[in-house]
C-alpha cells in the first residue's frame, strides 16, 4: 500500500454525506482536498474547515456539474488552487424517482450528465495531465439489478460502471480506475422513518452500513498499487441477494 500523504484529491459532491466522509478520510491520510459542491455552500465550507484542522490544505469549489462542459472548468480551478490532481473521486449524484417508461428526456439527460458525462470529462482531464493518478467512481449496488422506480438513475450509474472498466484499460498503466458500489448506508434525504430498518431486513448481513465503510473502501483503492478495473460492493451482500 502506498502513502497518499502530500497528494491532492478532488472529491465531487464532497460537502456532506458520503462525500464528506470520503474527504475527511483522505485528509486523515495526508491528502490536500478540493471539495466540490453545487448548492451546499455552508456544508462545503464547514467540511473544508474540518479538513484544514487536520493539517492539510482544502478549498471549496462551487460548480453545477449538470451543465455540460462545467466539469472541465472545475478541474482547472482545482489545479489552480491546489496543484496537479493525483486522486479523483467522482461522487456527485442526484437520486430522484424516475421510471424509464415515463421519465422525461430532461430527467434522463440530467442523470447521464451528472453520473456519467461529468466523471468522463474529469477523468479525461486527469489523463491529459500526463501524470500517474487514481480515479474512484461512486456507483450503487443497484447496478447489479434493476430498480424500476429509479430507472434513469440506475441507467446512468451503469454507464459509469462500464466507464470504470473501459477507462481502466485505456488509461493503464499510469492511471488506475476503480469503483465503489454502496448499498444501504444513509437514508435518502426526506425519506420516511423506519426505511433503514426495512432495508436492513433485505440485506444478507441484516444490517446497514456506515459512511466510514465507504470512505475506507475509497481510501483502500487510493492507496493500493495493483488494483484496477474493479468494483467493490460495500452493501452487506445486497448485490448477490438480488441476482
Amino acid at each position: 500500500m502506498r502513502s497518499i500523504k502530500g497528494q491532492r484529491a478532488l472529491v465531487t459532491g464532497g460537502a456532506k454525506r458520503l462525500g464528506k466522509a470520503i474527504a475527511l478520510a483522505l485528509a486523515d491520510a495526508g491528502a490536500d482536498l478540493a471539495i466540490h459542491y453545487h448548492a451546499s455552500q455552508a456544508e462545503a465550507e464547514a467540511t473544508a474547515k474540518e479538513v484544514r484542522a487536520k493539517g492539510v490544505n482544502a478549498v471549496a469549489l462551487q460548480v453545477d456539474l449538470a451543465t455540460p462542459g462545467a466539469a472541465v472548468g472545475l478541474y482547472e480551478r482545482a489545479v489552480s488552487e491546489l496543484g496537479p490532481i493525483d486522486i479523483l473521486v467522482n461522487n456527485a449524484s442526484i437520486f430522484r424517482p424516475s421510471k424509464l417508461a415515463d421519465c422525461s428526456e430532461e430527467e434522463l439527460q440530467a442523470n447521464i450528465q451528472l453520473h456519467a458525462a461529468a466523471p468522463f470529462q474529469l477523468s479525461r482531464c486527469l489523463a491529459a495531465a500526463g501524470r500517474p493518478g487514481v480515479i474512484i467512481n461512486l456507483l450503487d449496488t443497484r447496478i447489479a439489478r434493476h430498480d424500476p422506480a429509479y430507472g434513469a438513475y440506475c441507467l446512468s450509474k451503469r454507464m459509469l460502471a462500464d466507464q470504470t472498466v473501459m477507462l481502466a484499460l485505456e488509461l493503464a498503466p499510469d492511471i488506475r480506475v476503480n469503483g465503489v458500489a454502496p448499498g444501504p448506508i444513509l437514508p435518502p434525504e426526506g425519506s420516511r422513518d423506519g426505511l433503514m430498518d426495512e432495508l436492513a431486513a433485505s440485506v444478507p448481513l441484516q444490517t446497514t452500513g456506515t459512511p466510514d465503510d465507504i470512505s475506507q473502501a475509497v481510501l483502500f483503492l487510493a492507496q493500493s498499487n495493483f488494483i484496477t478495473g474493479q468494483i467493490i460492493y460495500v452493501d452487506g451482500g445486497s448485490h448477490i441477494a438480488h441476482r
